[in-house]
């Protein structure tokens, strides 16, 4: 039997370690090269003509040439008549009573007026006195709708536009004014305040009954040119008077070289006289006064054609009511 010798058995070798995994790489960006810049050619200088010297009708000329002509609206002309002397419409409808002209030139602006059947807007048109003129119903209710208003002035209000810085009597007429007892159911409305304008004066120093109004009608009744509505008057004076002075005072005496209306003139009581006018000269009964000898200390107008001043307060005011006329 043959003896086999056994060798030992050699080591396996160690297993290699496995390599790292590579370290990422950082992405580097490149700048881009810059777009090389185009070459610009110096600008050749072009040559100036010298500068003229300043001109300003030069300079007017080239303005009226260069600027737009300015065109202006055609003007609304009233049409030409075959016989001028006749009386331009609004005239003729204030001579009738209808309105006044102011109130005849809303009138035809609104189309409110026929002449002869056919419808005026035009302003200025004049019409034969026997022209039929006739006005729609609109400018019916226009004119029902105005108001008039009866105020007690105090001393101290200007009748018309503020003077001397004393205020107009019309900043009384407001709400809390108005007079506890007006019989007048009418309603205040703020629009009865446009176009509400004094058919009268009253001096600074006097009071009583100042009328305001809306209406044409009532203004040309009391202060047109052909007015003669009464108004009577309180007139509280100092000094002699006598039968020729009281005379005087009725009938014969002048202002502005104007010889004046006959007047009613009487002793209200031992210190008050009792005037009633047809006219309203500018301080008439203060001057009329002064020329027989007496110093007029306090007037109060108490009454206006038909329509007494009453037991309205002093600063307060009312609507004149239906029926009434002045």
């Amino acid at each position: 039997m043959t003896n086999v010798l056994k060798l030992p058995k050699k080591p396996k070798p160690p297993e290699p370690a496995p390599a790292p995994a590579p370290a990422p790489v950082a992405k580097v960006s490149r700048p881009k090269p810059a777009k090389p810049r185009p070459q610009v050619r110096p600008a050749t200088p072009r040559p100036t003509a010298p500068r003229r010297p300043h001109d300003p009708k030069r300079v007017d000329s080239l303005k009226r040439i260069d600027a737009p002509k300015r065109v202006d609206p055609p003007k609304r002309a009233a049409p030409a008549h075959e016989n001028p002397d006749d009386p331009r419409l609004s005239k003729r409808m204030s001579e009738l009573g209808l309105c006044s002209r102011r109130e005849a030139d809303e009138w035809i602006e609104n189309g409110w007026v026929r002449v002869d059947g056919v419808v005026v807007k035009t302003l200025g048109v004049r019409v034969p006195p026997t022209a039929k003129i006739e006005v729609e119903a609109a400018a019916t209710r226009h004119q029902s709708e105005q108001v008039t208003i009866l105020l007690n002035k105090p001393i101290g209000f200007v009748s018309g536009q503020p003077e001397d810085g004393h205020e107009p009597a019309m900043v009384l007429i407001k709400p809390e004014n108005r007079w506890g007892e007006d019989p007048s159911h009418t309603k205040f409305v703020h629009s009865h305040l446009r176009g509400l304008a004094p058919a009268g004066r009253l001096d600074i120093d006097s009071t009583g009954l100042l009328v305001f109004t809306q209406d044409g009608r009532v203004a040309k009744r009391l202060i047109g040119q052909d007015s003669d509505v009464e108004k009577e008057y309180l007139v509280r004076v100092e000094g002699k008077l006598g039968d020729d002075g009281l005379r005087l005072l009725r009938h014969g005496l002048e202002l502005d070289g104007v010889k004046l209306k006959p007047a009613q003139v009487s002793w209200a009581n031992e210190d008050q006289l009792r005037f009633a006018l047809r006219e309203g000269r500018k301080r008439q009964i203060r001057r009329m006064c002064e020329m027989v000898g007496l110093v007029v200390t306090g007037l109060k107008r108490v009454r206006t054609g038909g329509v007494p001043l009453g037991s309205l307060p002093v600063g307060q005011w009312r609507y004149l009511r239906k029926g009434e006329r002045f």
